[in-house]
């Protein structure tokens, strides 16, 4: 367990799913409206509903976490680290990251011929190692500011800070080969 929430709210459309959470502990006050539980439903439409639902019920929280249930290798320290991290700092949301593990600014793109492109032509005889590194969201959680991102209806602006993770302990499962990495992985890392 992370230490980090003082309470945990599940947010679904499906009963069978509801009860399952209810059954390990979790609140789950209201079910989810067509509008957000649709494939085109954004993160952000999903925490508007919530918070605005909460709201209405009396439970206005300072701070929040969106954690995705497709992101099976979240560690309760980096959760408990990204609430520290918010907490002792201005930004607005805290999430956490992982370096690509190669240089994107040697990436290439391929035109219609199937022709390569250098994305970053400059960088052509620049070596890997001297390019400075780059990052990607790691989809596994948000820790935000309830009335900034209720201003802003935004996780990753301006203002949002971060933790590095290590690229093994990442996943998120939207596919059948997604699960099958998963299950490598867990193997890997489990044992």
């Amino acid at each position: 367990m992370s230490g980090a929430f003082d309470s945990v709210l599940v947010s679904t459309d499906d009963d069978e799913i509801a009860d399952v959470a209810r059954a390990a502990g979790a609140d789950v006050p209201f079910l989810r409206s067509a509008r957000t539980s649709n494939d085109h439903a954004t993160t952000a439409d999903v925490l508007e509903e919530v918070l605005g639902q909460l709201s209405k019920i009396g439970h206005n929280y300072t701070l929040g976490c969106c954690l995705y249930p497709t992101a099976p290798f979240v560690q309760g320290g980096d959760l408990a680290t990204g609430r520290a991290r918010l907490e002792d700092s201005d930004f607005d949301v805290v999430m956490p990251i992982a370096a690509f593990s190669y240089p994107i600014w040697r990436s290439l793109g391929r035109d219609a011929a199937g022709r390569v492109l250098l994305n970053f032509p400059e960088n052509l005889n620049v070596r890997s190692q001297d390019l400075p590194a780059a990052y990607h969201d790691v989809g596994q959680w948000y820790w935000f500011r309830t009335e900034a991102f209720l201003r802003t209806h935004m996780l990753m602006g301006s203002n949002t800070g971060s933790i590095v993770v290590p690229a093994d302990r990442m996943q998120d499962i939207d596919t059948e080969e997604d699960w099958a990495i998963a299950e490598y992985k867990h193997e890997r890392l489990f044992g």
